[in-house]
């Protein structure tokens, strides 16, 4: 019996190891048609990645090329730019930015590129007794970069150089709306966003851009480097990219950043908003301080590298962002390596956030002591009084007040938003977006250990570092815009972009799915379908609503053509001696430097106090003072001719209280006060209109010499004969 026994456990034993070796055999024979299924796998998932890639890169191509040809079509038919001789083409750059083309053409019109830098850069030839450094004091740099092209690409004779100017802040405002596109396409990861954004932002065009007001303002050149930064910082600060990637959106943010400041003289106002918000979050660890750490070195190259490039520029050095970003790697460097989650670290975690903002504020003071630089107090005042903070009666800051740029929001502009439906849009993804965000801090504060590998199921918008950092910074920009419309130009299109991004993006709705517990359908599947379907529907009514009007905007011949001043430039370049200076409103001293080259008391140019006080007395003119004081004034600055514009003289559609005149009296002490009501006061009429009628003293001092409906040109006697 045990015999058998030993046998029949023998014949299992054999039969065991036979069927295991099958097994052996059929898994080595069943590994390498794995091994190709998972190769097959991996290469059909990087083919498909490499298709949704091209396909949003060409259409966030053809989206820029598609805004820029627009801008185009529609400039050329609201001026007629083609059939326009040069100077009734120049006539269309108003004010500052007439002053900007017209050191364009002086670049070219010089005999080598260096001559022309170094005549801008010691310009004593556009406002007499002054010499200035036009390239640092308007920041010039586009225009050089503009010459230098249009020299060096051999454009001479081909190109006309004003449709080459034009053409290069065409194509960047092409550029500017494909990187709202590929921001919204990185954010939601769908590059219908990516179109979404692009049509809110045509749509809401008077919100969004100025190039209807004026085509070279320098935030025309600016902008789209901010967007391109803003796009290379969003991908940079995503979690889990691949290291490459990751020094691409680097190396991109920082030659932007760069570009940047370069193109714009306020850029650095906008880079320190954008670094409050990014070391804000740092200090609750809402996004990786290594990153930010990097990213705080970037503003520090870049601020110096233009503070050298912009003939050390003093302003850059004093200014908040400097600071701001220095005294947050100083408080860097003190910290202690604390064990995460312990009520000690979230103790020297505020302790660092207090010490950082110290240090910050304590070292901008210092810098503003110790560096010589321009104090800008009409900013200040202005400032001051803006916040209700004090009262004045200067002109200048008075005249800054009244401009529509430095208003409150208007309903006008709320309701254009809410129309195109872009604010209803907006505020919903905002809201959804700051719920989640609160949700992973008090995650993070109560010591509950963050994922950085989400899944979509996972819905936990909040949680992506770029989705923060984008909410906070329109948050801040909004603010802002509600308080100053001109920062609506930057707020907007961040709107467009941020209200696309949500509508579009999968995670958001799963993340509302998760919150309202969703059973009867699978979270994750209905929102792949809504977040296709609701873009989708909301294009299609916004093609209806909209396109049509965009159709009659280009098919109507509006004819944009000055004839008075047209006829005033002529006069200049018939009959004026070339000697001759030109007094008058700093807006019509900004074209006649364009359009005929002669010199002119001052210029439309804000940041500059001494030309800010040149306006103010130029001003005058419209003020109730004496023929004498007016001729003071006047030949003080070596003026020849004196234009009044009967457009400010005579201004009865203003509001009261804002027109230059009422302004001049309220500075000048001639506003009365009778029975609640302020009327203007003085033994002497307004210079404006005494003028006009040709009686002695006036005629004394002044000639005329030409008129038409618009002006009335006047020579200054430098002889002076009395008649009575």
């Amino acid at each position: 019996m045990e015999v058998e026994a030993t046998e029949v456990d023998e014949l299992r034993q054999r039969k065991k190891t036979t069927i295991d070796e099958k097994k052996n055999e059929t898994a080595t024979k069943e590994k390498p048609q794995n091994n190709k299924k998972l190769a097959k796998s991996s290469k059909c998932g990087a083919l498909q990645k490499f298709v949704e890639v091209f396909v949003g890169c060409m259409a966030a191509v053809l989206s820029g090329m598609i805004y820029a040809i627009y801008l185009s079509s529609y400039h050329e038919r609201k001026f007629w730019f083609s059939s326009r001789r040069d100077m009734e083409r120049e006539i269309t750059f108003q004010g500052e930015g007439a002053v900007y083309y017209s050191f364009y053409k002086d670049m070219l019109r010089a005999p080598s590129f260096e001559r022309g830098v170094f005549e801008l850069a010691y310009n004593n030839r556009t406002v007499p007794l002054k010499t200035i450094n036009a390239v640092q004091q308007m920041t010039l740099y586009p225009e050089l970069i503009a010459s230098a092209l249009y020299q060096m690409s051999g454009s001479q004779g081909v190109v006309d150089p004003v449709y080459f100017y034009i053409g290069i802040l065409f194509g960047l405002q092409g550029i500017y709306v494909s990187a709202l596109f590929v921001t919204s396409w990185i954010m939601s990861r769908s590059w219908l966003a990516g179109m979404l954004t692009v049509g809110w932002f045509i749509i809401n065009r008077t919100d969004t851009t100025r190039m209807e007001h004026s085509i070279p303002l320098r935030e025309n050149w600016a902008l789209p480097y901010f967007a391109c930064q803003v796009a290379a910082l969003t991908g940079y600060l995503k979690n889990n990219i691949n290291s490459s990637v990751e020094r691409l959106c680097y190396l991109l943010m920082s030659a932007s950043t760069y570009t940047f400041i370069m193109m714009w003289e306020y850029s650095h106002y906008l880079l320190f908003i954008q670094a409050l918000t990014l070391n804000l979050l740092d200090g609750f660890s809402l996004i990786q301080k290594e990153k930010v750490h990097e990213i705080n070195k970037m503003y520090v190259f870049a601020v110096f590298l233009g503070y050298l490039l912009q003939f050390e520029n003093t302003d850059l050095l004093t200014s908040p962002l400097l600071s701001l970003v220095v005294g947050s790697m100083a408080a860097k460097s003190l910290q202690i390596t604390v064990k995460r989650g312990t009520f000690r670290a979230k103790v020297m975690k505020v302790m660092y956030f207090y010490l950082a903002v110290t240090l910050a504020v304590s070292l901008h003071f210092l810098i503003r002591t110790v560096i010589p630089h321009k104090e800008n107090r009409q900013l200040l005042k202005f400032l001051e009084v803006k916040f209700g903070l004090n009262m004045t009666k200067n002109f200048t800051v008075n005249w800054l007040l009244c401009q529509g740029s430095f208003q409150p929001a208007s309903q006008d502009y709320i309701l254009r938003l809410t129309q195109s439906s872009l604010l209803p849009f907006y505020v919903l993804v905002l809201i959804v977006c700051v719920l989640s965000i609160l949700q992973c801090a008090l995650r993070k504060f109560s010591g509950v250990p963050v994922s950085t590998n989400l899944k979509l199921a996972d819905g936990r918008i909040g949680d992506r570092p770029e989705v923060i950092y984008h909410v906070v910074q329109t948050l801040l920009l909004g603010s802002l815009a509600m308080h100053f419309e001109g920062m609506k130009y930057l707020w907007t299109p961040y709107v467009c972009m941020f209200a696309a991004f949500g509508v579009c993006s999968a995670e958001v709705w799963t993340t509302v799915f998760n919150w309202i517990r969703l059973k009867a359908v699978h979270p994750v599947l209905l929102a792949l379908i809504l977040s296709t379907a609701v873009p989708l529907v909301i294009g299609f009514s916004l093609w209806r609503e909209f396109i049509p009007r965009i159709v009659d905007e280009l098919s109507e011949m509006d004819e944009h053509y000055d004839s008075d001043t047209v006829e005033l430039m002529n006069w200049i370049k018939d009959q004026a001696p070339l000697s001759a200076v030109f007094a008058a409103s700093p807006q019509l001293m900004g074209a006649i430097k364009l359009c005929t080259g002669w010199m002119v008391t001052s210029l439309p140019v804000y940041n500059d106090e001494d030309l800010l006080r040149r306006n103010e007395n130029i001003y005058q003119i419209y003020s109730m003072r004496s023929a004498e004081d007016i001729y003071k004034i006047l030949t003080s600055y070596k003026a020849s001719y004196v234009i009044i514009e009967d457009s400010i003289c005579n201004d009865m559609v203003g509001m009261k209280g804002c027109r230059v005149k009422d302004l001049l009296d309220i500075a000048n002490d001639h506003m009365v006060n009778y029975d609640g009501d302020f009327y203007a006061s003085s033994k002497y009429g307004r210079f404006c209109h005494e003028i006009k009628l040709n009686y002695s003293p006036y005629v004394n001092y002044f000639t005329k010499m030409f008129w038409n409906r618009s002006y009335f040109v006047y020579k200054i006697n430098t002889l002076i004969s009395f008649q009575y």
